[in-house]
């Protein structure tokens, strides 16, 4: 394989991952996590593809095609990997110590996922040389497939964010419903996207634009949430 084409690939799928986290990380810019927690966990992200992928190929042998029960496993997979790539990356550092900074970090390893997963996209079209498929692919994807990691990830987040200072049974209990809910919205945002044709992708799209905006009010809720008194 031509290295330019794996450097155009990586860049491909790279670059819109930062502009999305660099858009993020301006909403903590008052009280920024450290650098390299945010790095580590994007890193983490990245690597929760890599560990993703065989389980995911063990689904496509026992499930050929996409099968809603298929797309169901996948979400599972996806999200439980993103939530410990966010937890091994900042959530359980002594930097996670505010109510907003659970958002960051699962926005930041939602991203990292994001980044390869769009890399590995790209590069089939690149492989075969169709330069114009492979920027299409890559700005579908940024548009599309990105915000649904986004949003599902901050679905967790905002979750945890909300619960920063409950009790831990609490905190627990809210997590489980919150990985719950994020997979209920990847497998929908999925089967609209693979089974409703044109309008299911239409409805998809619109869906996953609401809740970025929503992911935006969860910040500015989360920054003046305080302690229990």
């Amino acid at each position: 394989m031509n290295p330019e084409t794996i450097f155009y690939a990586f860049l491909g799928g790279i670059v819109p991952a930062l502009l999305w986290l660099d858009f993020w990380l301006h909403e903590d810019r008052k009280n920024p996590e450290p650098r390299g927690l945010i790095a580590r966990t994007f890193l983490f992200g990245m690597l929760a593809v890599v560990f993703v992928l065989p389980f995911q190929k063990g689904v496509e042998m026992l499930l050929p095609g996409t099968t809603v029960p298929a797309i169901i496993l996948w979400a599972i997979l996806e999200e439980i990997f993103k939530y410990g790539a966010a937890w091994l990356g900042g959530l359980r550092s002594k930097e996670d110590n505010e109510p907003v900074d659970p958002l960051i970090y699962m926005l930041t390893a939602a991203l990292g996922f994001v980044a390869l997963e769009n890399t590995l996209f790209i590069l089939g079209p690149l492989v075969g040389e169709d330069f114009t498929t492979g920027f299409i692919t890559g700005n579908l994807r940024f548009i599309g497939a990105s915000l649904l990691h986004i949003v599902s990830s901050g679905i967790i987040g905002a979750t945890l964010s909300f619960s920063f200072y409950k009790p831990k049974k609490v905190q627990a209990a809210k997590l489980r419903k919150a990985l719950l809910m994020a997979i209920i919205f990847h497998v929908a945002f999925n089967i609209l996207i693979l089974k409703m044709g044109g309008n299911g992708t239409a409805f998809a799209f619109v869906s996953v634009w609401i809740g970025a905006i929503g992911l935006i009010w969860a910040f500015e809720k989360a920054k003046r949430i305080a302690p229990n008194r």
